[in-house]
């Protein structure tokens, strides 16, 4: 049996930093680009240089990865760089919200930002989105980036609740600037009444009043202006009895 330093002390050793080299050369208009993996080596005081293969057919994104991977840089998988924390519904939420901001729907509301104005826009985005009751709705929009771009992250029900009051208050002159932006001089306006009822006998908010459908209970009416293309330009809620 041959020792086995008589079939190795032929070779080189593999020594030495691997490296990309990339060449390029114009021919007849066209840049042609090699990309050739080589590693560079001392033998007998002298520099050389061993071709280990030609990357040229790998996709440029990849050459370029293990070009910086012999530099030194880490690479990992992506899943494996981050960590999902928390995952929100957006899109549709930012859709509603930029058409609200092209209509000038807050200044609309007030003039001046308020706690009140951006939680009434946010309740209006919410009733677009994903209509819901009120407690309902403060438990949805935390599913959502609702919350956080409108500002109203830490709001309960009675925040919301104070803040239709607020918007009562506010109606006259909301409805005044809907005119303003909407209706002309000699616009052609409609009028519309509709009524309601309500059945059972212990309701505090309810009254007996006439109905106009014949029904004999507890009555109320919604009166509501319209333009002709059906914008509403006001409502206003009445008694029943005010048949």
């Amino acid at each position: 049996m041959l020792p086995l330093e008589r079939y190795t002390s032929g070779m080189p050793a593999r020594t030495g930093t691997a490296h990309v080299v990339t060449t390029s050369r114009a021919y007849k208009g066209t840049v042609y680009r090699t990309h050739l993996l080589r590693r560079s080596y001392r033998e007998d005081g002298t520099v050389k240089n061993e071709t280990l293969g030609n990357l040229s057919h790998l996709p440029e994104p990849l050459i370029e990865i293990i070009r910086r991977s012999l530099q030194g840089e880490t690479f990992v998988a992506l899943g494996e760089a981050f960590e999902v924390t928390a995952s929100r519904a957006h899109g549709h939420v930012h859709a509603v919200a930029l058409a609200m901001q092209r209509l000038g729907f807050a200044s609309l509301l007030a003039s001046k930002p308020s706690r009140e104005r951006e939680l009434v826009l946010a309740m209006v985005a919410a009733r677009i989105v994903a209509p819901s009751p009120k407690l309902a709705t403060t438990r949805w929009w935390h599913t959502t980036t609702l919350a956080s771009d409108f500002g109203v992250a830490n709001a309960n029900e009675d925040d919301l609740y104070a803040a239709m009051d607020w918007l009562r208050e506010r109606q006259d002159a909301i409805q005044k600037k809907l005119a303003a932006r909407h209706l002309s001089a000699g616009a052609l306006v409609l009028y519309d009444l509709s009524s309601s009822y309500f059945e059972g006998s212990c309701c505090p908010l309810a009254r007996l009043g006439y109905s106009r459908d014949g029904q004999g209970h507890a009555a109320g009416q919604l009166r509501a202006a319209h333009r002709c293309a059906r914008l509403p330009a006001g409502r206003v809620g009445a008694r029943g009895q005010r048949g």
